[in-house]
């Protein structure tokens, strides 16, 4: 009898220095987390509520400035963890690139990833590419937590799938201007919720006209390399206004900018120029490259 506690004792104590040594390899491991934006719940959403309106053609997104306001708040929320990179879906005639998701495939830390667009400029097959991505990443323990950008109530078996992994998964949306524009079985599932109002929005989405303010005077596009000059000329002019401690705060960010920051860039780029820089995200990198570049060489 004392023999077979012996044993079941010490069958304990192996069991529990295994466990032991589970949860120690566990808390080694960074956390991961990554963004998921359905495109056109995106642009429908911040469409309507910035200018009133879900039609593409009648205003532009900054989706350079919108992804980096996306990483600068996951940045805040998993303060712990790292980003593996923001996962863009969208929709294009036979899942050819347009000019614009072009650029955003080339930005850093993200993915492009298309579904069709049928005859009615619907999006078909995007709902199923997000449930793949998010299932497979949290399968390989690729991701802890998943921020989705999103409220079509397709998504609940995508979450579903995260979830039964151990991943957590972020519903983010965008204030609607009246009722909701997220689906109630969608909101139900997630493991947190968290809206976006108009003020974060507002630097990002703006009604497009048949010729920009500074366009309309005439003023040529500018070359990539005018609009990076620029850029070192804002940073050199913060740097002796505001004082480099003021400034040091940015390079963990790099290379984004925190959205305030990025806007304050912006305008203040646009009014040097005499040259709209909305919808032209080549220009925009152009700006930020040429601002970060005077910057670190300060540091």
């Amino acid at each position: 009898m004392n023999d077979d506690l012996t044993a079941i004792r010490a069958e304990l104590d192996r069991t529990n220095e295994l466990l032991k040594r589970m949860l120690a390899e566990v808390a080694k491991t960074p956390s991961t987390h990554a963004i998921f934006v359905d495109a056109g719940y995106l642009y429908a959403a911040a469409g309507r509520l910035v200018t009133g309106t879900e039609d593409r053609r009648a205003f532009d997104l900054d989706a350079e400035g919108i992804v980096d306001a996306f990483i600068d708040k996951a940045r805040t929320i998993f303060a712990d963890s790292r980003l593996l990179r923001v996962y863009w879906y969208d929709g294009a005639r036979r899942r050819i690139h347009t000019n614009e998701q072009q650029s955003i495939a080339e930005l850093p830390d993200v993915k492009v990833r298309l579904g069709n667009l049928n005859a009615h400029n619907q999006q078909k097959g995007v709902d199923s590419l997000i449930r793949t991505d998010l299932e497979s990443l949290a399968r390989h323990r690729a991701i802890s937590d998943a921020a989705l950008v999103g409220g079509d109530e397709d998504l609940v078996s995508a979450v579903e799938a995260a979830q039964g992994y151990g991943a957590r998964v972020h519903l983010w949306g965008i204030e609607a201007p009246e009722g909701r524009n997220q689906a109630d079985p969608l909101l139900w599932e997630v493991d947190s919720q968290r809206t976006f109002d108009l003020a974060f929005f507002k630097p990002y989405v703006s009604r497009r006209t048949t010729a920009a303010t500074y366009e309309s005077a005439g003023t040529p596009r500018p070359s990539r390399e005018d609009v990076r000059f620029v850029g070192a000329q804002i940073a050199a002019k913060w740097l002796a206004a505001r004082g480099r401690e003021s400034l040091v705060e940015l390079l963990p960010g790099h290379p984004y900018l925190p959205g305030p920051v990025d806007q304050e860039l912006l305008v203040e780029a646009e009014a040097l120029l005499q040259y709209s820089l909305r919808g032209q995200s080549d220009l925009r990198r152009a700006l930020r490259d040429g601002f970060w570049g005077h910057l670190q060489a300060q540091y």
